[in-house]
C-alpha cells in the first residue's frame, strides 16, 4: 500500500496568509507588533513543517513497510521551531518592556545617522540643480569662492549633520 502525499489547498492558503501577516507585522515600528509578527511567523513555520510531513495518522517508524511510515524529520524541525520562537518571544518581550520603561512607548525612532545617509542618497554628489544651470554659469563653482571647485559636501561636524537631520539649523 503506497500512500501518495497530497497538499491540502486550504492549509497552503492558511500558511501563506500567516506568513504575509507575520511579515507585515515585522515591518512595523511598534515592538509589540514585531513580537506578534514573530509569534505568527513561528506558527506559520510549524504549520508548514507539519504540512510538509504528509497526511496525518500514519504510524511512526514501526513496521516493515517504509512507504507507510511517518517522516519524523518535520516533527523534529517543528519542535526546534517552537523553541526558537519561544526564545525570540521572551527576548522581544524583555526588549519591549525595557523600551517602555526607559522611553515611555515601544515605538522605534529614526536614527539620525540613517536620516543623514538617506539625504545623501537623495542628493548625490555631482548632480547640478536646474537653478545653477539657468544663470548662464557652468555650475563648477558651487560654493562661490572663485576657485572653480565644487562645494565639498562631506565637510561638516557631527553636530552639523545631527542638526541638519533633525531640522534644527542655525539661522545666519
Amino acid at each position: 500500500m503506497i500512500i501518495v502525499p497530497t497538499i491540502n489547498l486550504t492549509m497552503a492558503g492558511t500558511v501563506a496568509v500567516l506568513y504575509a501577516v507575520g511579515f507585515y507585522l515585522l515591518l512595523s515600528r511598534s515592538l509589540m507588533r514585531v513580537l506578534i509578527g514573530v509569534v505568527v511567523l513561528g506558527h506559520a513555520s510549524n504549520l508548514l513543517l507539519q504540512l510538509a510531513g504528509g497526511p496525518p495518522a500514519r504510524p511512526p517508524i514501526i513496521g516493515a513497510d517504509p512507504a507507510a511510515m511517518a517522516d519524523p524529520l518535520p516533527q523534529a524541525l517543528a519542535l526546534t521551531a517552537i523553541v526558537i520562537t519561544f526564545a525570540l518571544t521572551t527576548f522581544l518581550l524583555a526588549l519591549g518592556y525595557r523600551s517602555f520603561v526607559l522611553v515611555g512607548h515601544d515605538e522605534v525612532q529614526d536614527d539620525v545617522e540613517d536620516r543623514r545617509i538617506g539625504r545623501q542618497k537623495a542628493d548625490p554628489v555631482g548632480l547640478e540643480s536646474t537653478d545653477d544651470a539657468s544663470d548662464g554659469d557652468d555650475g563648477d563653482d558651487e560654493d562661490g569662492d572663485g576657485d572653480g571647485a565644487p562645494r565639498d559636501r562631506t565637510s561638516g561636524t557631527d553636530d552639523d549633520v545631527e542638526a541638519a537631520a533633525t531640522g534644527e539649523r542655525e539661522q545666519p
